[in-house]
């Protein structure tokens, strides 16, 4: 089992940044890829951003490209999402989640998941 929990969201204005930790503890982390998702009310959960078991991939989407950075710390068992020139859009729980020797966007490959942060940008 991997335990998953997420911190550092919060109300920002539009245009300000945020950095989203996620801190997981149990198996090896090391070996675990490590995903962002976001859903806003009334919509599906999307794919933010994911990065390697290694870190050395990453994957973002568009709409995050350029504004988004995913890192992680494999000494400290953690995961972090800085995100910068935030848009009202970007108003979404957002949840980490983990998965065995996984670098995907698909949801469904990961195992693991956080209770979420809310993270809302006011315009």
């Amino acid at each position: 089992q991997v335990q998953l929990v997420e911190s550092g969201g919060g109300l920002v204005q539009a245009g300000g940044s945020l950095r989203l930790s996620c801190a997981a503890s149990g198996r090896t982390f090391s070996s675990y890829g490590m995903g962002w998702f976001r859903q806003a009310p009334g919509k599906e959960r999307e794919f933010v951003a994911a990065i390697s078991w290694t870190g050395v991939g990453t994957y973002y989407a568009d709409s995050v490209k350029g504004r988004f950075t995913i890192s992680r710390d494999n000494a400290k068992n953690t995961v972090y999402l800085q995100m910068n020139s935030l848009k009202p859009e970007d108003t979404a729980v957002y949840y980490c989640a983990a998965g065995y020797l996984v670098l995907s966007t698909n949801d469904r490959r990961y195992d693991y998941w956080g209770q979420g942060t809310q993270v809302t940008v006011s315009s």
